[in-house]
């Protein structure tokens, strides 16, 4: 099982966020998808920004959080802002 810190974009504190919410490896945050992990993340810790939304789906697909393609950063924001 890999570290999360081995994929792109996830630092120290982010993985101590996400290990909070019970996602605790590399191949846990795929499976559960970086909308599910932001939204876990966001009812423990509500002053989370877009970025680190943007961080957790660049982490699973292996790319810098910003060279996401413009469309998906648009999906993002839109879900980011639904929390308002």
């Amino acid at each position: 099982m890999a570290e999360l810190t081995s994929l792109m974009n996830i630092g120290k504190v982010i993985e101590k966020r996400l290990k909070s919410v019970d996602i605790s490896t590399a191949e846990e945050l795929k499976k559960v998808g970086s909308k599910e992990a932001f939204t876990r993340i966001k009812l423990r810790y509500p002053n989370i920004c877009l970025v680190h939304l943007y961080s957790l789906e660049g982490a699973i697909l292996g790319v810098k959080y910003h060279q996401l393609p413009e469309d998906t950063k648009q999906s993002l924001k839109d879900y980011s802002n639904s929390f308002r």
